[in-house]
């Protein structure tokens, strides 16, 4: 038999492929899919389950499916269908052309669960939704049967046929497995099967009148795609007991379920239902909000597939429930863009210098390294020169503290890769606010090199004002001002960061005239930025993807 172990860093779910594969079974085959409900954006966690399911089938040469399980047509929609499809690619994943749904096998479930009706396995119940909950018991006692379980196969067949062509108003009547009213798991004391809905679905229409749950169909839709490792995370490790049941009940392919511990990150909520009403409510501006952890979000904001990647294979996967620290995500995003993106220059809050002693007229131009962390590459841009500039505004202290190091009066400072230059007065408005330096510079450093060996502890960033573009900046910070924002039972919502959004007018270096939406950038000193969607031909728009402190540490 040919070795299919991988050098891979392992983790329990390979350790498990590798005995798989070891004893034959499954004939050496690995085959995983990532099964998403559509009806809501994927965000982080979901990206952690795809890394891990599609890198498993990559690793192992083996097979990766995409499949929706759509079996709850009131809350799907075909945005969700579309948006998930773009975003697992954009992700990285590739399905070759194993693209399914759940509603594919929709024929097949339903002659599945007739199967079971003719073993006496299932059996149609006229309990409402609350008597079903009441009849099941507690953790403490056991449930109680249903006064409808033994009715014979023929009235459970007629019933169940008639349900189908849609006979009985909604919530009249339920499939339910027969199996054991008094186990000690929830799940087999006579779990739902199916329900009526008379709701038209995406992909069939008005077909069915009755619809499949989760937990029916899930484990068989494994099962009909060969799925070999169904591996989910920790919620369903109970579930796991019905799927199996279902599969051995039916004499069909097993599949062998693997449960692993689910992303949690600080500064987050991953219920779907809240992040839903942070849309609904107006709390972030759509599921791209780039202080969002939808993918949509965080691809707006600037992160790249490479950096969620080393995110998820950062933390690992365990079986052990824990909160991972925004920070990591965020180091592993900072990683990935100093390696790859442009340094430029960009003045966030802008304070003008007027240099008395250089030519009033004259202007001239650096060439300028796009890449000084990589000495490989020698890509280049002309950067404009001029006697008016400006500077941060918080790059001045008119009078400095201890350890201050950028610009103060009679304090030089080196311009980066233009000039030494010194301050030699302070302009202020009536109301006593710094509005203008003037400043002499020093001819003899062109290039931001002196020739007499003197040094300088300061370096600026700077634009030339009569070249710089304006531009609007939005800095963005976590949504929520607490990393753990339910934390004692405390409302999510009280916990939003009013200053999770700032919005300003900056000036930027003309050679970003061109940016388009999706280039990213280092602006130097400032952090990693994106252009974003909004920017129009009169005005660039940027939003920091984060700052350039990295404050975890691995």
């Amino acid at each position: 038999m040919t070795d299919t172990t991988t050098p891979t860093p392992s983790n329990f779910i390979r350790t498990i492929i590798d005995e798989d594969n070891a004893s034959g079974k499954y004939a050496g085959q690995v085959h995983t899919r990532f099964p998403p409900e559509p009806n809501g954006y994927l965000h982080i966690g979901h990206a952690k389950s795809i890394n891990l399911n599609y890198g498993l089938a990559q690793d192992y040469n083996g097979l990766f499916n995409l499949r929706f399980d759509d079996t709850n047509p009131e809350k799907e929609e075909q945005e969700y269908i579309d948006a998930i499809m773009e975003d697992a690619a954009w992700l990285g994943a590739q399905w070759d052309g194993r693209l399914f749904h759940a509603s594919d096998y929709f024929e097949q479930l339903y002659d599945w669960a007739e199967q079971l009706i003719r073993d006496g396995k299932a059996y149609v119940d006229d309990l409402s939704a609350d008597e079903i909950r009441e009849y099941r018991g507690t953790l403490t006692e056991p449930g109680r049967n249903s006064p409808y379980r033994d009715r014979t196969v023929d009235e459970n067949l007629d019933l169940f046929r008639r349900m189908r062509a849609g006979e009985f108003a909604e919530g009249s009547r339920v499939l339910r497995a027969k199996i054991d009213m008094a186990s000690p798991f929830f799940v087999l004391r006579d779990p739902v099967m199916y329900r009526i809905l008379h709701a038209p679905h995406p992909r069939t229409g008005n077909a069915w009148h009755i619809y499949p749950t989760y937990d029916w169909a899930h484990g068989q839709s494994d099962s009909i795609e060969g799925i070999t490792h169904s591996i989910c995370t920790l919620e369903f490790e109970n579930n796991r007991r019905l799927y199996d049941w279902f599969q051995e009940a039916l004499g069909i392919r097993r599949s062998q379920q693997i449960e692993f511990a689910r992303l949690n990150l600080t500064y987050t909520v991953m219920s779907k239902r809240k992040m839903i009403r942070l849309v609904q409510e107006g709390h972030v501006s759509g599921w791209d909000d780039p202080r969002f952890w939808t993918l949509r979000g965080l691809r707006r904001r600037g992160y790249t597939p490479e950096a969620i990647r080393a995110f998820t294979e950062m933390i690992g996967v365990s079986k052990a429930n824990s909160v991972v620290d925004m920070a990591m995500l965020e180091h592993a995003v900072r990683e990935d863009l100093n390696a790859r993106t442009p340094r430029v220059m960009a003045v966030l809050e802008p304070l003008k210098v007027v240099i008395e002693n250089y030519p009033k007229k004259q202007e001239e131009t650096f060439d300028v390294p796009y890449y000084k962390q990589d000495k490989t590459r020698t890509e280049s841009r002309p950067l404009p020169f001029s006697r008016e500039i400006y500077i941060e505004r918080d790059d001045f202290m008119e009078e400095p503290v201890k350890g201050f190091t950028r610009l103060a009066p009679e304090t030089e400072v080196r311009l980066m890769s233009a000039y030494y230059i010194a301050c030699t007065g302070v302009v202020k408005d009536a109301a006593g606010r710094i509005v203008e330096l003037r400043a002499v510079y020093d001819p003899a450093t062109r290039g931001g090199t002196s020739t007499d060996g003197r040094k300088v502890k300061g370096t600026l960033h700077w634009v030339s004002a009569e070249h710089a573009i304006p531009a609007e900046v939005r800095l963005y910070d976590n949504l929520f001002a607490k990393p753990f924002p339910e934390e004692n039972g405390e409302n999510f919502l009280d916990n939003l960061n009013p200053d999770s959004l700032r919005v300003m007018d900056a000036l930027v270096e003309p050679s970003l005239a061109t940016a388009q939406p999706g280039d990213k950038f280092q602006f130097v000193r400032d952090g990693y930025f994106v252009v974003d969607p909004d920017t129009r031909p009169d005005m660039l728009v940027f939003n920091r993807t984060v700052g350039l402190k990295d404050t975890w540490r691995p």
